[in-house]
C-alpha cells in the first residue's frame, strides 16, 4: 500500500492556479457556464490568452516543478489546445456564428 504524501500549501497553491486557468479558458471556449451570467459564452481571443498563460507559467517553472505538478500542468495544456482547436475548427466551419471577441464595440 502507498504512502499518502501531504501536499504543501504551495503545491496546493500551484494547483489551484493551474485548475483556475483551465476552468477560465473553458468558460472562455463556451465550454462551461459563467456562474455570474449562467450562460456559456464564446470568446476565443480570451480563451487563448488563458492558455498562453499556462504556457508561460510552463516554461518559467520548467524544472522546478514535483512529477505530479508537471504532469497536471502537461495534461490540462493538452486538454484546452485540443478543446481550443476544437472550437476554432468549429467557428470556422459556421461562418455565421460569432464570438464575443468578433463582435464591434
Amino acid at each position: 500500500m502507498e504512502e499518502e504524501r501531504k501536499i504543501s500549501e504551495g503545491e496546493a497553491l500551484f494547483i489551484q492556479l493551474v485548475l483556475m486557468f483551465q476552468a477560465a479558458a473553458m468558460q472562455q471556449m463556451g465550454k462551461l457556464m459563467n456562474p455570474l451570467t449562467s450562460k456559456t459564452e464564446c470568446d476565443l481571443e480570451q480563451a487563448k490568452f488563458s492558455i498562453d498563460i499556462l504556457d508561460m507559467v510552463k516554461s518559467k517553472t520548467k524544472g522546478n516543478l514535483l512529477d505530479e505538478e508537471g504532469r497536471l500542468l502537461e495534461q490540462v495544456l493538452y486538454d484546452l489546445k485540443m478543446n481550443y482547436l476544437e472550437e476554432l475548427k468549429n467557428k470556422n466551419e459556421q461562418p455565421g456564428k460569432e464570438s464575443s471577441a468578433d463582435k464591434p464595440e
